[in-house]
């Protein structure tokens, strides 16, 4: 009888050892946008601009790009943050990393005030997003 515990506990420590050993693998991290490879931002081309309605609890048409990148096949969404764009089909624009929650597949954000896409008008806070120079309104 003790010899059969004493087996027991044997297979059971070793067995915990096995599970300790796999614990201490460290995961892989995935690469949230993987069109950028390590880079900040990057140049890319309008193909298409059009609209997206956003998952189920918001509702609303939020105005996104479909982009390419040179020397790059595959093509992706770019998120057009603001009120207004002037954005065209074949326009140059800038992007950044950061997705939208709410539109699924949508990966990156589209920066304002570079390239092709203006700023947005009358903004006077957070002016540095949406790509607004300051306002000088000292008439000395």
């Amino acid at each position: 009888m003790l010899y059969v515990i004493c087996f027991f506990l044997y297979k059971l420590s070793s067995y915990i050892r096995l599970i300790n050993k796999k614990g201490t693998l460290k995961k892989k991290v995935k690469n949230k946008t993987p069109l950028l490879t390590g880079k900040p931002q990057r140049k890319a081309t309008c193909l298409k601009v059009t609209f997206m309605s956003p998952k189920k609890p918001n509702s609303a048409t939020r105005k996104v790009a479909k982009l390419s990148f040179s020397k790059e096949k595959r093509n992706t969404y770019g998120y057009i943050p603001g009120i207004k764009h002037n954005l065209q089909k074949f326009a140059t624009v800038l992007i950044r990393g950061g997705r939208t929650k709410d539109l699924p597949g949508v990966k990156y954000k589209i920066i304002r005030g570079v390239f092709d896409l203006k700023g947005v008008q009358n903004r006077f806070k957070a002016r540095s997003k949406y790509g607004v120079k300051k306002i000088n309104t000292s008439n000395v």
